[in-house]
């Protein structure tokens, strides 16, 4: 399965870098929301993706909406993850791959790195945009134009 442009966010729940459930499902109607995929708490590039949403988290939030960051890292590494880099957004573990086969987030470098995608949802809790790209840095201007765009 891949979500597709015009799909549904799908019903699924994970648990948040403290342990608490987390549902998709919970946005719909509230806000627009992006969720990014990375690879591992800590690395380079998931650091630098990470800290980027941090720092330009004030102009999603002027957009109306949530940023949530998706990894198989565990909670207490992903509760680590977000008290050393001071991050203001939701980190969900996926341990169980769960949430990257239901989007469709493939690995890159021959199945050997976790796929790096950010999924863009509107009010309504509707795929809009998607982008997948390696290169931690382009994931939040793509992010950041496409909420523009479906204002």
């Amino acid at each position: 399965m891949s979500l597709k442009i015009g799909d549904s966010i799908p019903d699924l729940e994970l648990k948040d870098q403290n342990g608490k459930i987390f549902n998709f499902s919970s946005l719909n109607g509230v806000q627009p929301f992006v969720v990014y995929f990375y690879p591992r708490d800590f690395t380079p590039g998931c650091t630098k993706q990470a800290c980027s949403f941090r720092d330009q988290y004030e102009e999603f939030r002027e957009l109306g909406a949530e940023v949530i960051g998706i990894s198989s890292d565990s909670e207490d590494s992903h509760a680590r993850f977000v008290k050393k880099y001071d991050l203001p957004f939701i980190i969900l573990s996926d341990e169980d791959q769960k949430a990257r086969e239901l989007f469709g987030v493939k690995p890159n470098l021959l199945g050997m790195v976790p796929g790096r995608e950010t999924f863009i949802f509107d009010l309504q809790g509707m795929l809009k945009y998607r982008f997948n790209s390696m290169n931690a840095k382009r994931h939040i201007p793509e992010a950041l134009t496409a909420l523009e765009n479906i204002k």
